[in-house]
């Protein structure tokens, strides 16, 4: 099938897009969704990751410059019930008005992909989305292990660095580091306080610099951490400032 892809930057949208290609599925293009203003890093948003929206474009850029469509998030998180109830206020829609763009465009796009795995609120807002549009849903990781599934992703290649802490445990320390680096700290504090490994229930959010599918590999070359909450409380964040692609033969010889 042709798919769109819906992406955040970080690991989950880009592995279920590895392995839509994998499953012989034909990527034509992506699509995102950010925040109102380039200040504000960080929204009430149930549905969409903001932190990092300020680099998205380095991703279709390291995608042999795959088209990407973007759009602004104007609603807000107004049916917040497990299924969702059509509000135009809603977030939602900035999400149907997006893929109308994309179908627009290109109008033999069959399905979305999408990097859900446990969140059943963020899965059925999608999948009425795709109901309302004629469009499947391609959820590869949806229900896995996550500790599998974090292994799976640093065997099968996916280099994603975290941008953003919100849990117990995880300090500004973890800022910057790869999937790989964090794994076995991310498997202690899953022991001692229950996290979700894969970060799905907001524990951490990532970027992704290089992967399979990537044609040049994104240098993050200039950010800055900042710190969201009082000390005592543990969320904070990476502003990505200036990055490149490099192909990557030039990457693997400098």
């Amino acid at each position: 099938m042709k798919v769109v892809g819906l992406v955040s930057g970080g690991k989950d949208s880009i592995y279920n897009l590895m392995k839509c290609v994998e499953n012989k599925h034909e990527i034509v293009c992506l699509a995102n969704l950010y925040p109102p203003t380039s200040g504000n890093h960080e929204i009430d948003s149930h549905m969409f990751q903001s932190v990092g929206a300020e680099a998205i474009q380095y991703i279709g850029e390291a995608m042999n410059s795959i088209p990407l469509f973007r759009k602004v998030i104007t609603g807000k998180p107004i049916s917040q019930g497990l299924e969702y109830e059509q509000d135009e206020n809603d977030e939602v829609e900035d999400l149907y008005l997006l893929m109308q763009a994309v179908v627009t465009h290109y109008p033999d796009i069959e399905a979305i992909s999408v990097g859900a795995i446990k969140s059943t609120y963020q899965k059925n807002r999608v999948e009425n989305v795709c109901k309302r549009m004629g469009l499947k849903m391609l959820a590869y990781l949806w229900d896995r292990d996550q500790t599998e599934l974090l292994d799976d992703m640093i065997q099968d290649g996916v280099e994603a660095i975290i941008i953003k802490v919100a849990s117990c445990g995880l300090t500004t320390k973890f800022l910057g580091q790869t999937l790989r680096e964090s794994r076995d700290q991310l498997l202690i504090l899953k022991q001692k306080y229950n996290i979700n490994v894969c970060g799905e229930g907001g524990e951490y959010e990532t970027f992704v610099i290089d992967c399979p599918l990537f044609k040049k590999r994104i240098n993050i070359n200039t950010c800055e951490a900042v710190l969201h909450t009082p000390p005592d409380e543990t969320v904070s964040y990476l502003v990505l400032h200036t990055l490149e692609c490099i192909p990557k033969e030039e990457s693997e010889t400098s």
